[in-house]
């Protein structure tokens, strides 16, 4: 099928290059060959609807390791279900706050950042609570965004002065700062989302496209994908939403491919596609849809 079997991860004008944010040079890292996607062909793959779970208004969502999806529904409780769409458990904070994100890839600690309450809560592979990290307490700024690094350091981006941080929930204190203004130069950034994969980190900016950073915090180029809220990762694929299709980016060969959403499905309901090695989950006001990818 279009899918290619592979490992996967938990959201455009043509892609001309991986380009520096701005002209001033700030990286040494040259940038990589331009992807050749002008138009890559629409693919139909073969979805297989197996249920659909009940969630109205679902929120921030991740895929484990595993395949478990875990999902935050409409009063900010996680809940956890199995590859093929089963509920499996719950967790219920005792002081709710808005969801903004959530990251699970690393299955034994799950990370869910609070933006409104500007914290972020660890819990174990079970979802029972691990340790709540009060922000405020460490960054004298507002935070947009956080997520989980694969050895349980967190990257926080700090929207106020303009910083990529990174934080070890352990010893309680910050260990990385990448300040972002030379990146950015003149332009009005919105950044809204961070995912680490494959030793990369990869900062969501609706405006200007994807900044990527190598595991140190390290500026080395920008993807210039536009209008995205989230992305996804796959195998060696980044991919993401647009224009009632999946659109998939590979990281070393640059090929680009499209495949079709579900016959029937109206893509203006959609709110965000996750994609694992087996199956996917198509997210709507109503809950979420899961397909076998055959």
């Amino acid at each position: 099928m279009a899918l290619n079997p592979a490992r996967a991860q938990v959201t455009v004008p043509s892609a001309a290059s991986t380009a520096p944010a701005s002209k001033q040079v700030v990286s040494p890292v040259q940038p990589a060959p331009a992807p050749s996607a002008a138009g890559a062909a629409l693919t139909a793959a073969p979805w297989k609807l197996l249920r659909d779970i009940k969630l109205p208004n679902p929120g921030a969502a991740s895929l484990d390791r595993r395949g478990a999806l875990y999902v935050a529904d409409a009063d900010n409780n996680l809940r956890q279900f199995g590859p093929e769409g089963l509920p499996l458990t719950t967790y219920a904070p005792a002081q709710p706050g808005h969801a903004a994100q959530v990251e699970a890839w690393n299955v034994t600690t799950t990370l869910v950042f609070n933006d409104d309450r500007q914290q972020l809560v660890l819990l174990d592979r079970f979802l029972a609570p691990i340790s709540e990290v009060r922000l405020a307490d460490y960054v004298d700024g507002t935070i947009r965004a956080a997520t989980l690094a694969p050895d349980n350091r967190i990257w926080l981006l700090d929207e106020s002065n303009l910083v990529l941080r990174q934080f070890d929930p352990n010893t309680q204190r910050l260990l990385q700062n990448t300040p972002l203004d030379l990146l950015i130069g003149r332009s009005r950034p919105d950044f809204r989302f961070l995912r680490q994969y494959q030793n990369n980190l990869y900062l969501v900016d609706r405006s200007t496209g994807i900044y990527v950073f190598d595991n140190f915090g390290s500026y080395k180029k920008k993807l210039p994908f536009t209008g995205l809220s989230m992305i996804g990762f796959r195998g060696d694929e980044l991919y993401y939403l647009d224009a009632g299709a999946l659109h998939f980016f590979n990281l070393y060969t640059l090929a680009e491919r499209r495949v079709a959403l579900p016959a029937g499905l109206d893509p203006a309901a959609v709110r965000q596609v996750l994609v694992g090695e087996t199956y996917a989950y198509i997210f709507t006001a109503a809950g979420v849809a899961v397909y076998q990818l055959n």
